[in-house]
């Protein structure tokens, strides 16, 4: 909550079937935006969701959004700089794209646990194009997205990366 600046217009990126991250700061946000290949198209309240599977382009206008959030996603998908490109052209200047993303610490234990222990999904571990650290999210969201403002941290015991970065002001 701190990186989501209150009555802010935001974007949650994989939302998930159910926008639960989406409806759980409702109260704090203006309007959300939350889009997944698993959601169905639908409105409560001040949070909005649509069907989507993401190639190309996301459907909204320049400039939209003052927060873009991707938790447990970038990972999974193929063209990871397509993605930086529209998230960019979304984010107002000034704003900030909001993401976890496994940890390369992360892959061992996590494909153990969905090959061998059965107790994480197999679809989704075999789904992950590419694990994290904070070097590579630097080149990615830095160096090659032309984000400002990074900001980086593990959390669950080095186990996933939580990363903020900023579209450039001017």
């Amino acid at each position: 909550m701190p990186h989501i600046p209150a009555q802010s217009m935001l974007l949650d990126i994989g939302c998930g079937h159910s926008a639960s991250f989406l409806k759980a700061i409702s109260h704090h946000i203006k309007e959300g935006f939350g889009v997944d290949f698993k959601v169905k198209e639908a409105q409560f309240g001040n949070i909005f969701t649509r069907q989507l599977r993401l190639h190309d382009q996301l459907p909204f206008e320049d400039n939209q959004f003052d927060v873009v959030t991707m938790l447990a996603v970038l990972e999974h998908i193929e063209n990871e700089s397509s993605i930086l490109q529209e998230i960019q052209r979304v984010l107002k200047p000034g704003g900030a794209l909001v993401l976890t993303v496994p940890s390369i610490w992360a892959q061992p234990v996590l494909e153990f646990l969905a090959y061998k222990v059965k107790i994480v999904s197999e679809a989704e571990i075999r789904d992950h194009k590419r694990y994290y650290n904070r070097d590579r999210l630097y080149r990615s969201l830095v160096e090659k997205a032309s984000f400002d403002d990074f900001y980086h941290q593990y959390f669950q015991l080095w186990m996933n990366n939580f990363c903020t970065v900023a579209k450039r002001i001017g």
